[in-house]
């Protein structure tokens, strides 16, 4: 099952990833996964956080625009070429990686990788011939 990221879009100027998480703070939010892009006219905060609804509500009420958007978390070995095989085994499926990311856990011996792909049932197809999980929202203690 996919989870849920925020995705924020943000002025380029000082101070404002700043604000955005001092407002999830305030509200008692964790960010349990950020990535962070720019462009010449804006940037783009990507977060995973234990609760998106609450967090997207108090992001609306201060103006802060952004969008809600499907993701997969996905188990790799904490371990060289844990991520190798992952992305191997999508290429081999023809699956695109739009764009990657990692998640904080305290889990030892795994790694979770944020993705968004191509192609949902190709992914979950690779995914399962290749014994690979994904990782529910529960899992992660995400609301």
């Amino acid at each position: 099952m996919s989870i849920h990221q925020i995705s924020v879009f943000l002025e380029n100027r000082a101070g404002q990833l700043a604000e955005i998480t001092k407002l999830l703070a305030q509200e008692h939010v964790d960010i349990r996964s950020i990535s962070i892009a720019e462009t010449a006219d804006y940037g783009l905060a990507r977060m995973i956080v234990d609760d998106s609804q609450k967090a997207s509500s108090v992001l609306l009420q201060h103006g802060t625009i952004l969008s809600m958007t499907p993701v997969w978390a996905v188990e790799v070995p904490d371990s060289p070429g844990g991520l190798a095989h992952l992305l191997d085994v999508l290429a081999q499926y023809n699956v695109a990686v739009e764009y990657m990311y990692a998640l904080v856990t305290h889990h030892a011996g795994s790694a979770y990788m944020i993705l968004r792909i191509s192609d949902e049932e190709t992914f979950l197809k690779a995914l399962k011939n290749a014994q690979i999980r994904t990782v529910s929202s529960e899992e992660l203690g995400l609301r």
